[in-house]
């Protein structure tokens, strides 16, 4: 009888998970043509050997990288490098054609790419303890971005109040008005009392795709964008209509009729950006901000989601609104290792090249 031998060449190593997510992202490098950069892509690693296997396997099938391809290959190995998590189902090319803009919402500079100035589009995590996932992704400055850092909205809340007492116009790398503005997007994804959300100014509308934790403040947005778009007059009509009783539809009658003047005393634009920085604005007025948290504190959390709920039913939202539960807001956030890679599960090279999980 003959005997049967066996050559394994690639035998099976066990890799933490960090290392899987090194060696798919040099796959995916491969996939579309591309390599990391310098010193990235020679020095061993599990990105490299992702990148040879990917390089072996594809050859010169390999597919084209659009801009949006190349921005999510080098924020997931941004993320990578600094063992941050990328939630990847969702947090796709596509995905970063949403968030894009043109103008940082902070510094309101127009926002410029690869020139390595302070100008340049970087994509933020806007809670710092939650790593790269949809909903808590937004697109600013690379000077606002490294100001910003990991200070949250409280952070943020402090800076303005100590640059202020102190009269001091700027200070961390940002006036006072751009870290009064990076407290409120801050101020979105972190979960407030009803009280503290409806006192806060709307000194930047929510980015694209963000999820607002604060149902007063996705009523706030919800008022707020109706200027921008023609045809306001007779959706907040509508909208009115849908108000809790008299004293409900009175004081927001006072509120918006505080607001609106605010927004025209800028003057008509056909430049969007403009038009969006004329609403912000309008909401640093003491008056208006007076009149809507009497507004805001008649309604509680339920009836705000209640009354979005009903006027996106009614077609009056000028974006979609969704409303999802609070575990599927933060799902693929990494809230519990504050946004870092989960260490604990483990994966198992097969001499495919491929990984397949282990059970723990």
């Amino acid at each position: 009888m003959a005997t049967a031998f066996t050559h394994e060449l690639f035998p099976a190593t066990t890799l933490t998970t960090h290392e899987h997510i090194g060696f798919e992202l040099g796959w995916d490098y491969a996939h579309h043509g591309m390599t990391p950069q310098a010193p990235y892509d020679l020095q061993p690693s599990s990105l490299r050997h992702g990148l040879l296997a990917g390089q072996a396997a594809f050859g010169r099938r390999t597919l084209l990288p659009s801009r949006h391809v190349r921005k999510w290959l080098q924020l997931r190995l941004h993320a990578w490098l600094r063992g941050r998590s990328v939630e990847l189902v969702q947090v796709t090319p596509n995905h970063l054609q949403q968030i894009e803009v043109s103008h940082c919402p902070i510094t309101r500079v127009l926002l410029s790419s690869a020139t390595l100035e302070a100008s340049d589009a970087s994509v933020d995590r806007v809670r710092n303890d939650a790593g790269y996932a949809a909903g808590n992704l937004a697109m600013m400055s690379t000077k606002a971005n490294h100001a910003k850092a990991a200070n949250g909205f409280r952070d943020a809340l402090r800076i303005v109040r100590d640059l202020e007492a102190a009269s001091s116009p700027a200070g961390g790398g940002l006036t006072v008005p751009q870290w009064a503005r990076v407290a409120v997007l801050c101020s979105f994804v972190e979960p407030l009392s009803h009280e503290e959300a409806s006192a806060l100014p709307m000194l930047v509308l929510p980015p694209n795709r963000l999820r607002l934790f604060n149902p007063v403040q996705a009523l706030q947005a919800f008022v707020s964008r109706q200027l921008l778009t023609p045809g306001w007059s007779q959706r907040i009509a509508r909208f009115d209509a849908l108000l809790p009783g008299k004293p409900a539809r009175r004081a927001f009658q006072m509120f918006f009729h505080a607001l609106l003047p605010r927004v025209l005393e800028a003057g008509r634009t056909d430049e969007p950006m403009r038009e969006r920085w004329a609403v912000e604005d309008a909401w640093r007025n003491p008056l208006v901000m007076k009149r809507w948290t009497a507004f805001a504190r008649l309604l509680t959390p339920s009836q705000c989601e209640d009354l979005l709920s009903r006027a996106a039913a009614k077609h009056l939202a000028t974006q979609r609104i969704e409303q999802i539960d609070a575990d599927t807001a933060t799902d693929g956030w990494n809230l519990e290792s504050r946004g870092y890679v989960p260490h604990a599960v483990l994966m198992r090279r097969s001499p495919a090249g491929r990984q397949a999980a282990l059970p723990l």
